[in-house]
């Protein structure tokens, strides 16, 4: 999903000091392995259409945002589809949320149509042979929470614990990962911006967050035993930014975090600083240095010692014809970003698993242009919403095979030199292709 730029000053983080050691020089980079987990990424409010009453919907009708969802890519009607795609790639895994709205549209009223949408979906992400990593709060809350006061208000933690527990209860037996709350910080800033979240109640609204998170996470290990439960941290490739960040929810979250959650995107160093291009909401021109996530691998790593590490978004955006001004193809970019993945792994990274960002285009926060999908769907001109294959199809699908890019795989971009998503660390270990 698209990422706010934030202007701030870079900061220098502290040396790597971790357990992660290199192989000699020249040795190749082995697969990934059997107990590698490659998966897919959505989530309800973006893709699946029919909304009912949020503040997300709200934001779209009152003209906050660039373009109302409207029914999106009607992943309500094709799921079934749509899932199929993902088995056909080979994928383990298959991300998505519950909306909160759709099975409480009412407060303290659930709809049982709302609950027989999930359990069909979840249903058959199972049949298909994939695991759920089920989302239980994605930016998206009921309207009637809106009117309430929605994060201003105290109770609020107490209703999202409320709703996730049912959830929980209800698809336990599916043995899904879950993750509690989408990107958090992010969460908290767009309520600021569209006006769900007054500036005093800032603090309030993130205490709400880590305070439901383990009450959410204490449930959870009490209905499934042996789950595995994380919130998704957005990686900004700023430095100074991602320290600030982490000291928001991260670090107060850590001892209710099974694993570390990470979603990446946009590179940015001292000679590339192209990623200013989010600002104008045009990220297909913000050029990619698919290294980049290994240098976020292993930060996390440092950061969080014993923690297993997943990787739950990452993808490459394009223009609304599918196109990037610097040529970098999907296909290329994904054997690229799984070269860095397998080289984190090789240097001794607990990394248990991949999502692409996403399985097709869909709703990117206040409009349709920028392309992350697999398939690529047309929602403004093909009233037919027909998914069509990109070339990372059949890429991806070379890649589940064979547990990542073949023995001798080199990039097609060299990595940037002392990037600034980890200093020092990137200039005094910098990325060597091996």
């Amino acid at each position: 999903m698209r990422r706010s730029i934030i202007a701030v000053a870079v900061v220098v983080a502290a040396g790597f000091s971790g357990d992660v050691g290199a192989p000699a020089a020249g040795a190749d980079v082995p697969a990934l392995g059997p107990d590698f987990a490659f998966g897919v990424a959505q989530s309800g409010f973006q893709s699946e259409g029919h909304n009912r009453d949020s503040n997300w919907l709200r934001y779209g009708r009152q003209g906050k945002v660039g373009e109302p969802v409207g029914d999106t890519i009607d992943f309500y009607h094709r799921y079934a589809e749509d899932i199929d795609r993902a088995a056909s790639l080979g994928v383990g895994i298959y991300r998505t949320s519950v909306e909160w709205s759709r099975v409480e549209p009412r407060r303290g009223h659930d709809d049982p149509a709302g609950w027989a949408f999930y359990d069909r979906v979840i249903r058959k992400v199972v049949d298909a042979g994939m695991r759920p990593m089920i989302t239980l709060n994605h930016w998206v809350h009921p309207g009637w929470a809106v009117d309430l006061g929605g994060w201003n208000r105290p109770g609020m933690a107490d209703d999202m614990v409320a709703f996730s527990k049912r959830v929980v209860d209800r698809y336990a037996w599916a043995d899904p990962l879950w993750i509690t709350f989408n990107e958090p910080t992010e969460y908290v800033r767009r309520e600021l911006q569209y006006g769900g979240l007054t500036p005093q109640n800032v603090g309030r609204m993130a205490d709400g967050i880590v305070s439901a998170q383990r009450s959410i996470y204490r449930h959870i290990h009490r209905v499934q035993p042996g789950a595995e439960v994380s919130s998704n941290f957005a990686y900004y490739p700023i430095a100074g930014v991602q320290d600030w960040l982490e000291s928001v929810f991260p670090q107060r979250m850590r001892d209710t975090l099974d694993f570390v959650g990470v979603d990446h995107y946009y590179s940015f160093s001292v000679t590339d600083a192209s990623v200013a291009h989010g600002a104008t909401g045009e990220f297909w021109k913000s050029s990619q240095a698919p290294e980049s996530i290994y240098y976020v691998l292993r930060r996390v790593a440092r950061e969080f010692p014993g923690k297993p590490v997943r990787v739950v978004e990452n993808g490459l955006a394009t223009d609304p014809h599918g196109k990037r001004p610097d040529g970098y193809r999907r296909a290329d970019h994904l054997r690229d970003t799984v070269y860095w993945l397998q080289r984190a792994r090789q240097d001794g990274v607990d990394l248990r698993s991949y999502n692409y960002w996403s399985l097709t285009d869909n709703y990117e926060w206040g409009d349709y242009d920028s392309r992350f999908g697999l398939y690529t769907v047309d929602v403004g001109r093909d009233p037919a919403l027909t998914r069509r294959p990109t070339d990372a199809v059949a890429a991806y699908r070379d890649i589940t095979r064979a547990g990542g890019v073949p023995r001798g795989y080199r990039p097609t971009r060299p990595p940037i030199p002392c990037s600034l998503v980890d200093v020092p660390d990137s200039c005094a270990n910098p990325a060597v292709v091996r």
